[in-house]
């Protein structure tokens, strides 16, 4: 790591040293090259975009040192970087697994609800059958219990009972009587 470190610093030294070189080249070249662009491009903001932001009266190794304190900072930064994309790959890979079981117990509850569905349907079918019979053989179980009273009546009658007839139509059985003493 010391050696790539020592073998960095020499390469920035000479491109410091080639870049210091360029830079003291007369400003009149620098009005030739730019005579060819708009004129709102000549203008010296668009020209300082791409001249060095250091001071020119700064040494090699001022500049060497400095660009090795910079590296220092990316190369820590590019490291933080790195944690960070590795959690975020991790997270990102346990919310995958969630959203996959997730989706597997919602594919086995639409399952079940559409069974649930089915059963409820089939329940509703019988439960109308069952209404239709109970409903159908209404009047069947009216008549066998207007035959059981009248049984009654005539066991009653025969046992030397007289039943009164208010009483009888106060209880709802009044026709049972009535037809009975016809």
């Amino acid at each position: 790591m010391k050696d790539k470190f020592r073998h960095f610093n020499l390469l920035l030294a000479i491109a410091i040293m080639f870049i210091s070189g360029c830079a003291s080249q007369d400003n009149s070249e620098q009005a030739n090259v730019l005579s060819g662009f708009p004129e709102p491009l000549q203008n010296d903001a668009f020209a300082q975009r791409f001249q060095e932001t250091t001071p020119q009266k700064t040494t090699v190794v001022e500049s060497a040192i400095e660009l090795s304190q910079n590296y220092a900072k990316l190369v820590e930064e590019a490291t933080y970087l790195k944690q960070q994309n590795q959690s975020l790959t991790s997270r990102n890979q346990e919310l995958k697994e969630q959203a996959k079981d997730i989706q597997n117990k919602l594919l086995q509850t639409q399952t079940e609800l559409k069974q649930a569905n089915e059963v409820l349907v089939e329940m509703r079918l019988e439960l109308n059958n069952w209404k239709s019979d109970v409903l159908g053989y209404r009047e069947e179980m009216r008549s066998a219990q207007t035959a059981q009273l009248q049984a009654l009546m005539k066991i009653l009658r025969a046992l030397g009972g007289e039943p009164m007839l208010e009483t009888a139509r106060s209880n709802g059985i009044g026709q049972a009587v009535a037809a009975n003493r016809n």
